[in-house]
C-alpha cells in the first residue's frame, strides 16, 4: 500500500518557486528520489497561484516514509523551507490494493 503526500508550500515573491530549484539544482530532490522506498518526488507549478509550488511525494509504504523523516535529509529541507519563509499545507493519500476501476476514462 503505497502512500502518497501532496505537499502545497507557499511563500511570497517567487520563494517557492526559488525554493523548488533549489531543492532541484542541489541534488537534495535527487537524494530524496533515490531513498529507499521512495516512488516519486516531482513538482509541479499551479498555473493559477505563482507562489505556490506542489510536491508529490509517493512512498511504498509507511516505514519507507518514517524513515525519510527520520533521516538528516529533513534537516536540510527545513533549513531550506525556512530560508524561503514557506508555509505548508498537506494531503496524504493511501494506494487502494483494487484494481483501477477508472482505467476505462483514460486515454492511453
Amino acid at each position: 500500500m503505497a502512500i502518497t503526500m501532496n505537499l502545497y508550500y507557499t511563500g511570497v515573491n517567487g520563494a517557492a518557486r526559488a525554493f523548488a530549484a533549489e531543492m532541484t539544482a542541489s541534488g537534495v530532490a535527487d537524494e530524496i528520489r533515490a531513498e529507499e522506498g521512495n516512488l516519486r518526488y516531482e513538482y509541479f507549478l499551479p498555473m493559477d497561484d505563482p507562489e505556490t509550488v506542489l510536491l508529490i511525494d509517493s512512498w511504498a509504504c509507511q516505514a519507507a516514509l518514517d524513515a525519510h523523516h527520520a533521516s538528516p535529509m529533513m534537516a536540510r529541507i527545513a533549513a531550506l523551507r525556512e530560508k524561503y519563509d514557506l508555509h505548508m499545507r498537506a494531503e496524504r493519500y493511501v494506494s487502494a490494493d483494487e484494481p483501477e476501476t477508472d482505467s476505462r476514462f483514460l486515454r492511453k
